[in-house]
């Protein structure tokens, strides 16, 4: 199911704590910086905290600048994104700025913390009980599926922001690092202890601002199962790019594929018909370009914008069987393979029987399909 985007923000002191923003708090972001998230938060159609975060800082969550509201309204959105809090209790202040400043709220919350958070606000929220236990996922499914979410802003705190890394969850993470030590061991720190992702993370910008540094991060570990996760999308949406490069074809599909380790190192990318072999196919140029006996190939993952192949003219073995013969048991793909070409197609088949797992991401689909819709 599509998610959401869901993006992580944050300042932290150079000691590692994080910001706490309540009344006659430290704060360590500069007044230039609190315009740099008034602008995110203009940018995204809902805003999530935790209700430990709303117990403890009191926080509003607007959008303050009126230029921002109106551009909201012109272009068709409300003046506020939606507010979003967590709660597995349901043990919320019912006067809490939260609730009376803004727009629409949104409470999730387990079934036993549903009848406490209905009683506690009343009409100020809808409340959605998840079932038993949290479920980060099907949060986010329903954000995305009944509300309209696109874009999601989490501003902590820090249990939050620890979850949503931990189940691969949070695509990019926005970490502004303040000049400032704290030194009080009882001080909020960005991230609990917990299993994160194998490797280091994508840096994707950093920017001065005034005198607090603003880098922007995202994951780039694959999952390791059925269940996609956020570096996932940014891997597939790099093969669905390089099927672009593909010089244009009647008789065959435009692919790209990329092949990535266990840890986010990209081991090896390709496209069909790369450069003087007018046959060969994304998946198969990409392997080519790895060693056969690299050991990260058996933990890798393979992203095709297209399913692999299971049968072809032009070449001994299809695409499936050579992924397989790699030893790379998951692959990635945005699109199954039409009868375009070759009737009953099912590369997924062939590789599911050899042991692998096959994740199909049909909200990128489209972007797949972009190369060759002159042969759909």
């Amino acid at each position: 199911m599509p998610l959401p985007y869901v993006l992580l923000s944050a300042a932290v002191s150079l000691d590692g704590y994080l910001d706490d923003t309540g009344p006659e708090r430290l704060l360590l972001s500069s007044p230039a910086d609190f315009d740099r998230v008034d602008a995110v938060r203009a940018s995204v159609d809902a805003i999530l905290v935790g209700a430990g975060t709303i117990r403890a800082d009191n926080p509003r969550l607007l959008v303050n600048s009126a230029e921002r509201r109106a551009a909201r309204t012109a272009a068709g959105r409300p003046e506020y994104p939606l507010k979003v809090t967590v709660t597995a209790s349901g043990d919320l202040d019912p006067a809490a700025r939260f609730w009376h400043t803004g727009g629409e709220k949104l409470v999730y919350t387990t079934d036993r913390g549903a009848e406490r958070a209905a009683r506690l606000l009343g009409r100020t929220a809808d409340v959605v009980p998840l079932g038993p236990a949290l479920d980060w996922r099907a949060l986010l499914e329903h954000l995305h599926d009944e509300r309209g979410v696109g874009r999601l802003m989490v501003e902590g705190g820090g249990t939050v922001h620890t979850q949503l890394l931990h189940h691969g969850l949070a695509d990019e993470l926005h970490l502004v690092l303040a000049p400032l030590f704290v030194g009080d061991p009882a001080a909020p720190r960005l991230f609990g202890p917990g299993g994160y992702q194998a490797g280091r993370l994508r840096l994707l910008d950093t920017r001065r601002i005034e005198d607090v540094v603003l880098m922007r991060y995202a994951p780039t570990a694959p999952g390791t199962g059925p269940l996609p996760v956020a570096a996932d999308r940014h891997w597939l949406r790099t093969a669905c790019e390089l099927a672009a490069l593909c010089p244009p074809s009647r008789t065959a599909f435009s692919v790209g594929a990329v092949v990535v380790a266990a840890d986010g190192t990209e081991l090896a990318r390709g496209h069909s018909r790369e450069g003087t072999d007018p046959v060969v196919h994304a998946e198969e140029a990409a392997l080519a370009k790895t060693d056969p006996a690299d050991p990260r190939l058996a933990g890798a993952t393979v992203y095709s914008s297209l399913e692999p192949c299971a049968r072809r003219a032009s070449r001994p073995a299809p695409c499936a069987e050579l992924i397989l013969r790699a030893g790379v048991r998951r692959v990635v793909t945005a699109w199954r393979e039409p009868d375009t070409f070759v009737a009953g197609a099912d590369g997924t088949g062939v590789l599911r029987a050899g042991g692998a797992e096959v994740v199909v991401l049909p909200e990128l689909e489209d972007l797949a399909m972009a190369p060759n819709a002159h042969l759909l």
